[in-house]
């Protein structure tokens, strides 16, 4: 599959219009209905390569956006979303240098 083509298990007629938000490949059982002896087994049907990944991420993307961004009224939620994640993300990739500020009671 080339970029920006469509995925291999899409059928036109089958499907009907194409929608970035579904998983067109083989049904399994979800990851919620997995019983504890047989997660090692499901883990290991699932496709790990890098293109699978993206599509995995791009898929959960589309979600978002069909929930919280494209309904007519959206709300607020996205935004308060999109700031609590950008957040989050920038203390991870500062925490080595904020963990040295620390105000100590005992030195």
């Amino acid at each position: 599959m080339a970029f920006g083509d469509y995925p291999a298990e899409y059928n036109a007629k089958a499907h009907g219009p194409y929608d970035p938000a579904r998983f067109y490949g083989k049904a399994d059982v979800p990851f919620g209905q997995v019983k504890l002896g047989e997660l090692g087994a499901w883990f290991g049907r699932r496709n790990k390569t890098p293109n699978a990944i993206a599509g995995a991420v791009s898929r959960a993307w589309w979600r978002w956006q069909h929930k919280y961004v494209f309904p007519k009224r959206a709300g607020i939620a996205p935004f308060f979303q999109l700031t609590v994640a950008s957040m989050t993300f920038f203390y991870m990739i500062n925490y080595t240098k904020l963990k040295h500020h620390r105000n100590y009671k005992y030195h």
